[in-house]
């Protein structure tokens, strides 16, 4: 029996351990989900230290480059998180971070997502490029009707009453419409994960099995 063999058979009872979660909570459920977070936080723990913490404060320090400092010392602030006597000082770490983050992430999100989704609604009614394109009309009448019915459904400086009521409803059916694509797609990826680990419990684990067994 092989060593990458014993793998096969070392991921196929983790996944069973984990699948038996389905009968009830039970200790080989457990010992697996204690098994991942303990591997999880050790690997990335390791990969975060060479991949981001050497290259991007070590060697800039080892350069001489010292006011790499102001990060280490908000760095060290957040730590005295662990320490209840001195936990306030883990809130300039934290505020900064949060400052930092949401400054960045603001703009990021602003140019990458509401930028874009602004120039995409921005549509002609009738498609004529290249002549006339009756799927692309359809496609771009549905696409505005949309979007502003949903916009509507979250104007609340007027009581939806009468017209304004009648596109707010119609801006529900869009949403609901949206997210029901959404856990659709979320649904149907998780699916094809579950088929993926009986492919494998079949593919490599019971047919191998079986033929080792077997002699064949």
């Amino acid at each position: 029996m092989s060593i990458d063999f014993i793998g096969v058979w070392i991921a196929a009872l983790l996944t069973l351990f984990i699948f038996s979660f389905l009968y009830k909570d039970n200790p080989f459920y457990k010992f697996a989900e204690y098994l991942y977070v303990g591997i999880s936080a050790g690997y990335f723990a390791a990969y975060y230290y060479h991949n981001v913490m050497v290259p991007n404060l070590f060697v800039p320090l080892q350069n001489h480059q010292f006011d790499y400092l102001i990060p280490l010392v908000l760095g060290i602030t957040i730590l005295f998180r662990l320490f209840p006597k001195y936990s306030w000082v883990s809130r300039y770490g934290f505020a900064y971070s949060v400052a930092m983050g949401a400054g960045i992430n603001f703009i990021v999100y602003l140019q990458a997502n509401a930028m874009q989704q602004i120039n995409a609604t921005i549509l002609p009614l009738i498609s004529l490029e290249g002549g006339f394109n009756l799927g692309q009309t359809i496609s771009n009448i549905i696409i505005v009707i949309g979007v502003s019915a949903g916009l509507v459904y979250f104007y609340f400086s007027k009581p939806h009453k009468g017209f304004l009521g009648s596109t707010a409803r119609l801006g529900i059916w869009f949403l609901m419409i949206s997210f029901g694509a959404s856990f659709g797609y979320t649904v149907m990826a998780r699916i094809s994960i579950l088929i993926g680990r009986m492919q494998f419990l079949i593919n490599d684990w019971i047919k191998p099995t079986i033929a080792l067994i077997s002699g064949s």
